[in-house]
């Protein structure tokens, strides 16, 4: 199991977007621009259900996880895991938003108008396998 130093944590605590890749059905990769968050041994995405990375991780539960900043990066591999309970899911994203946007007001519009409408569901992609450059 590897771990995060204290440098790789530092870098991904910092305000930056990750690539989630998935495997579609028929085998070949999807990838999607996100937001993420460091939950301690976890990084947490958090998606609205219906989208293609819900189907994919319904079926297959590999996940990697991607963050960089020119020739610096980190990737996450594993199996991640699926939360469904709204009220989990609605506060993960809640903490995203606040993380993301900062602004307070912001967050409170988008969780009112945009995420609360929606059946949201959290991937905890547990860090031990990681694989990184330039730290």
């Amino acid at each position: 199991m590897a771990r995060l130093t204290a440098e790789q944590r530092a870098f991904l605590e910092e305000k930056r977007f990750a690539v989630v890749g998935t495997i579609n059905v028929d085998g070949s990769p999807h990838l999607a621009v996100m937001w993420y968050l460091i939950d301690g041994d976890n990084i947490v995405v958090n998606s609205a259900q219906g989208r293609i990375k819900d189907r994919n991780l319904a079926a297959d539960l590999r996940m990697s996880v991607l963050v960089e900043d020119g020739y610096r990066w980190i990737r996450v591999d594993g199996r991640a895991r699926i939360e469904h309970d709204q009220s989990i899911a609605h506060a993960d994203i809640r903490r995203l938003a606040a993380r993301y946007y900062e602004d307070e007001d912001r967050v409170e519009d988008s969780v009112k108008n945009n995420f609360s409408k929606q059946h949201r569901i959290t991937y905890r992609l547990p860090i031990r396998r990681v694989a990184s450059e330039g730290f």
